[in-house]
C-alpha cells in the first residue's frame, strides 16, 4: 500500500536523465517506487495526465530568517515551486540576538534586505536568544518548506560586540574567541555553514555599514577555521572588492570546505561584457586546482528598490563617501549641492570594481511617488522624465528626491539585464543558480519565482538548456554543492519533495501587492503559471491554486549534512 501514487507523469528526475513516462508511489516521507504502478493500492492517487513531475527546487539564497517566526509557509516559495530553502545568507539572520540588540538586528534588517520594520516589529517571535535555541524554535513552529539555516557573520558580530560591532573593524581577543565559540556550538546545533558580507553596498539602518562589511580578512579567517575544524559545512559570501577569488580558494584549500560566492563583478554588464565570465572562469580554474570555489548566477535581472533617503544602491560611489551615515538633512543639503551632482556624475563616467550602478538611468524607475500630484510619473524612468523636462538624469533624480522630501521608492534594474550576456554565465560550470533573495525587497518586487522564470524563459523561450538539464541546475546541482542529501532527485529512498507542472505553460506573473504582513503591511507577490501540485516529504502543501492547510507543516528544519 503506497500512501501516494502520481500516475501518467512525465518524469525528469533531477540528475539530467531524459525525462520518461512512469507512475510514482510515496510511503511515508520518501519515494518508495518508480514504474508502472497502474495496479497499485493507493491512499491517494493523483493523475499527472503527461504533466511533468520533477523534484521540487532547492533555493540556496533566500532571507526567511524573521518571517518563518510567524509564518510557516514561507510565502511566497512553496507555491513556486520551492520544496527547500536555506537562509542566513550574506550573514543577515535574526540569530543569535541577545534581547538588547533585537532592535538594531531588525532595523538592518530592513534596510539591506529591503523589509517592512513595522512588520518586523510586530511579527518576530523572539522566544530564543542563541543559534540552537533559535533552531528549535523552528522545529516547534514547524515550515511548509525544508529549512537549513546559514549562522551569520553580522548577526554574530552584534551579539557580541554589541552596537560597536558596525564601528569597530577589529573585535578584542575576547570578543573573537567569544565568535568562535558560538559558531563552534551553532555548526554543532545543525548550521548547514556560515555566512558573511564585505560588500561596501551593504548599508544597515542610517547609513551605518552592515557589522561584517569591517571585519578584516584575519577575523573572517579565524571565523572560516571552525568549519574546517568541524570538517563540514558551506561557506556563503557577498565578496565586494576586496575579498578575490584568490582569496576565496586560499580559504577553501586552508579549510577544505566549499566557498560560494556573490558579487556585481560576476553578474553580466554591459559597460564590462567580459568581467562576469573571467570571474567564473577563475573559479573553474580554482575547481580544477581541487579548490572549490563556487559562483552564485541570477537568472533574473539584480534589482533593488530604494528610497532617496537611503538610496544604499549609489553608496559605493565616491561622491556619497561622506553622507552615507549622515541622515536625511546632510542627503537633502547633498541633493542640493551643484558640486556633489557633478561628482556624482563623475563617479558615473568613470565607474570603479564593485559599484552597482553604472549610469543607466533608463532602468531606475519610479515605483511609487510620495506627492499625489506625481501619480504620472509611476512606472516611468528617471531617464524618460529628464529626457521630457530637458535635464540631465543626475539633475533630474536629485529634484524629484528633493519634491518629494526622500520619500519617492525607486526600483533599480542594476545588473544582469541583456539577455545575451546572461546566458553564458547560467551555462557556466563554476556557477549554481540561486540568488532569488526570496524573503528579502518584498515591499516592492519578489524574485522568489526564479526556478519558474528560469524553466519558462531560459529552458522553454530561449532553449538555453534542455528540460531535463534546466531542472537538474535547479534541483540535484545545489542539493549536492550544499551536501544537502536525498533531495533533489527522483529516485527510490530519496523524499517525496515533488513538483508537478505543465512545462508549456511554466513561469510566473507579474507582481501584485497585498497588504497581509503582521501589522498590515505591504508586501509583492508573484503567483505561478504552469504548476499543478508541490510536494514536501510527501505531504500535499500546494495544490495549484492556494495552500493546503496542515496541523503541523511538513518541512524539516534540515540539520544534517554530507561532509
Amino acid at each position: 500500500m503506497f500512501d501516494l501514487v502520481i500516475r501518467r507523469a512525465r518524469l525528469v528526475d533531477g540528475l539530467g536523465g531524459p525525462a520518461r513516462r512512469a507512475d510514482l508511489g510515496v510511503r511515508g516521507e520518501r519515494i518508495a517506487e518508480i514504474g508502472d504502478l497502474k495496479g497499485a493500492a493507493a491512499r491517494q492517487v493523483v493523475d499527472a495526465g503527461g504533466l511533468c513531475l520533477a523534484p521540487g527546487i532547492v533555493d540556496l539564497h533566500t532571507h526567511y530568517d524573521a518571517q518563518l517566526t510567524w509564518d510557516p509557509t514561507a510565502s511566497p516559495s512553496p507555491a513556486l515551486g520551492v520544496t527547500t530553502v536555506v537562509m542566513g545568507n550574506c550573514g543577515f539572520g535574526i540569530a543569535p540576538c541577545p534581547p538588547a540588540a533585537r532592535e538594531a538586528m531588525i532595523a538592518n534588517l530592513s534596510v539591506v534586505e529591503g523589509m517592512d520594520l513595522g512588520a518586523l516589529r510586530a511579527g518576530v517571535d523572539w522566544s530564543f536568544e542563541s543559534f540552537p535555541e533559535y533552531l528549535a524554535l523552528l522545529r516547534r513552529r514547524g515550515s511548509y518548506p525544508n529549512v537549513a539555516v546559514l549562522m551569520g557573520h553580522s548577526a554574530l558580530r552584534t551579539a557580541v560586540m554589541g552596537a560597536v560591532a558596525a564601528e569597530r573593524a577589529e573585535p578584542t581577543a575576547a570578543e573573537l574567541a567569544a565568535m568562535r565559540r558560538i559558531l563552534a556550538e551553532g555548526m554543532a546545533a545543525g548550521a548547514i555553514g556560515f555566512a558573511s558580507s564585505f560588500s561596501p553596498n551593504h548599508i544597515g539602518w542610517g547609513g551605518v555599514p552592515m557589522p561584517s562589511t569591517l571585519a578584516s580578512e584575519a577575523e573572517l579567517g579565524a571565523l572560516l577555521a571552525v568549519l574546517g575544524e568541524a570538517g563540514r559545512g558551506v561557506f556563503q559570501m557577498a565578496v565586494g572588492a576586496r575579498m578575490t577569488v584568490p582569496k576565496l580558494e586560499a580559504l577553501a584549500a586552508a579549510t577544505g570546505r566549499p566557498m560560494f560566492l556573490i558579487a556585481t563583478l560576476a553578474m553580466h554588464n554591459e559597460a564590462m561584457p567580459g568581467r562576469a565570465l573571467a570571474m567564473l572562469d577563475s573559479c573553474a580554474a580554482a575547481q580544477g586546482r581541487g579548490h572549490e570555489v563556487w559562483v552564485q548566477v541570477t537568472c533574473q535581472p539584480l534589482a533593488f528598490d530604494f528610497t532617496p533617503a537611503n538610496p544604499y544602491p549609489f553608496y559605493s560611489h565616491d561622491a556619497f563617501a561622506g553622507i552615507r551615515a549622515a541622515g536625511a538633512e546632510r542627503l537633502r543639503a547633498a541633493y542640493a549641492d551643484g558640486a556633489f551632482r557633478e561628482r556624482f556624475r563623475a563617479d558615473l563616467r568613470a565607474p570603479k570594481p564593485g559599484v552597482m550602478f553604472f549610469g543607466r538611468w533608463d532602468r531606475v524607475e519610479v515605483a511609487i511617488p510620495a506627492r499625489p500630484e506625481n501619480a504620472g510619473l509611476e512606472g516611468r524612468s528617471i531617464a524618460d522624465i529628464a529626457a521630457e523636462q530637458g535635464q540631465d538624469p543626475v539633475d533630474c533624480y536629485c529634484d524629484l528626491a528633493l519634491d518629494e522630501d526622500l520619500r519617492t521608492v525607486v526600483l533599480a534594474r542594476l545588473l544582469n539585464v541583456a539577455t545575451e550576456g546572461v546566458e553564458p554565465l547560467l551555462r557556466h560550470r563554476a556557477g549554481v543558480i540561486a540568488l532569488s533573495d526570496a524573503g528579502a525587497h518584498i515591499v516592492h518586487m519578489c524574485d522568489a519565482g526564479y526556478a519558474l522564470h528560469f524553466l519558462g524563459h531560459w529552458v522553454r523561450e530561449r532553449g538555453a538548456m534542455d528540460l531535463a538539464e534546466g531542472v537538474r541546475r535547479l534541483t540535484s546541482h545545489p542539493a549536492a554543492l550544499y551536501r544537502i542529501p536525498d533531495r533533489g532527485v527522483l529516485r527510490p529512498g530519496a523524499f517525496a519533495d515533488l513538483l508537478l507542472f505543465d512545462p508549456d505553460r511554466i513561469g510566473v506573473t507579474k507582481p501584485r501587492r497585498v497588504r497581509d504582513l503582521p501589522g498590515g503591511a505591504m508586501r509583492t507577490l508573484r503567483d505561478p503559471l504552469g504548476v499543478h501540485g508541490v510536494w514536501v516529504n510527501g505531504t500535499h502543501v500546494f495544490d495549484g491554486a492556494d495552500y493546503v492547510p496542515h496541523a503541523h507543516a511538513p518541512g524539516h528544519l534540515l540539520d544534517t549534512f554530507a561532509a
